[in-house]
């Protein structure tokens, strides 16, 4: 049975609405809403409509042959959501958070965004539907995802600079929460991964089930059974849950990669399950990277998108049920992740995607025979270029 969050948001024992009293008027009001548009077939083919025509769905799901030839004990298919408007996974979720927007009468859009990609599909939904969209970046990001801010202000976006704390995706997210407070009368807030208040985290989930309900039908039709494993990188959680969702009453092994940046046991690493404790972080009980006194911590990671200290609620559920297990992988594995990939197949992913793909050469050595797995191709990586040229 799929894991489906009890009327106050949980996940097990994860997940709620840890939120400030001006939020939670709205917060159920969104709730409502979401439950009623979830069973409106008007919405549901309006969402279908913009995912085909406008983003580009279906993703391909192909047989990277040559990597699989290189890995030897592992056939490796690739969820192609790359291919996508915007380059990335996160234009599903925005363009059905948007379209839940408008239907709230909603004039206004926030988001937060640590690699830019969230920025970006929530600039183009705000563009396509005529709002007013505003963007919080820890100014760390904006240094390193030049590109992506120049996209988000072309559509039209303001992109407002973070420099607070860490000035990381943490901080974009606290900046995006304080601003709804303010405005919730005519303010959205698009979050762009399975965390946050609920709903959030099941409304992001939903939306992006799209990956793993297609690659479920795809493998299906080329191998006629079900793959062997499921691996995807982790940060909020959105691109892995989106390809675990679909198969979770299967017997298939689901592997999340968090980022170990500089190594899981030094101070510099976003390893939130793998390193983290139970707390509290924007409006939900999940895993958290914290000190003894209950401070957040600094992430680190060299992939923007997820340097972040915590995690969905859904996530730490699946751990803590072992219906997946978490693992890590380092900066300088991811580098060596994104190279294999570009020189062996073609395909420049981008450095979130790329821990994903580094796993790939450990989960190789682990199996006994040869083995199936989807790897969700979250995003590629032109949005990285300038960062990466430092390192190759």
């Amino acid at each position: 049975m799929v894991s489906l969050p009890n009327k106050q948001g949980y996940y097990g024992s994860f997940g709620g609405r840890f939120a400030p009293e001006t939020l939670m008027a709205v917060l159920a009001q969104l709730e409502k809403q979401y439950s009623a548009i979830k069973k409106d077939k008007t919405f549901k083919k309006e969402f279908e409509y913009y995912l085909k025509e406008y983003a580009g769905r279906p993703t391909n799901l192909y047989l990277a042959k040559r990597l699989s030839t290189h890995l030897k004990t592992l056939k490796v298919y690739l969820k192609r959501e790359d291919l996508l408007h915007t380059g990335a996974h996160k234009i599903n979720n925005t363009l059905g958070q948007i379209l839940v927007a408008r239907r709230m009468g909603k004039t206004r859009i926030i988001a937060e965004t640590g690699a830019g990609q969230h920025g970006v599909a929530t600039a183009t939904a705000a563009a396509l539907f005529g709002l007013k969209c505003v963007v919080y970046m820890g100014l760390a990001d904006v240094k390193r995802q030049s590109l992506n801010v120049f996209r988000m202000k072309l559509m039209g976006a303001e992109v407002i600079p973070v420099e607070s704390g860490s000035k990381t995706l943490k901080d974009a997210m606290n900046e995006a929460v304080r601003d709804w407070v303010t405005n919730v009368a005519d303010t959205f807030y698009i979050i762009g991964s399975v965390a946050g208040f609920h709903p959030y985290p099941a409304m992001v989930r939903d939306f992006q089930s799209v990956i793993g309900v297609e690659a479920r039908r795809q493998f299906l039709a080329k191998e006629k059974r079900l793959p062997d494993y499921l691996l995807a990188c982790v940060g909020g959680g959105s691109n892995a849950m989106g390809l675990f969702h679909a198969f979770y009453a299967d017997p298939v092994k689901m592997i999340g990669v968090e980022a170990a940046g500089h190594g899981v046991h030094s101070h510099e690493h976003s390893a939130t399950l793998t390193k983290g404790s139970i707390g509290v972080l924007h409006g939900s009980k999940s895993k958290l990277l914290q000190d003894s006194d209950g401070q957040v911590q600094v992430a680190h990671s060299i992939a923007a998108g997820l340097d972040y200290p915590g995690v969905g609620p859904e996530h730490a559920f699946y751990q803590e049920s072992r219906r997946a297990q978490y693992v890590t992988v380092t900066d300088k594995e991811a580098i060596e992740g994104l190279k294999l990939l570009s020189r062996l197949e073609g395909i420049i992913p981008a450095l979130e995607t790329s821990h994903a793909i580094a796993y790939l050469q450990k989960l190789a050595r682990r199996v006994k025979k040869t083995s199936t797995v989807i790897v969700c191709l979250s995003g590629r990586g032109d949005k990285d270029m300038n960062q990466i040229s430092q390192f190759i």
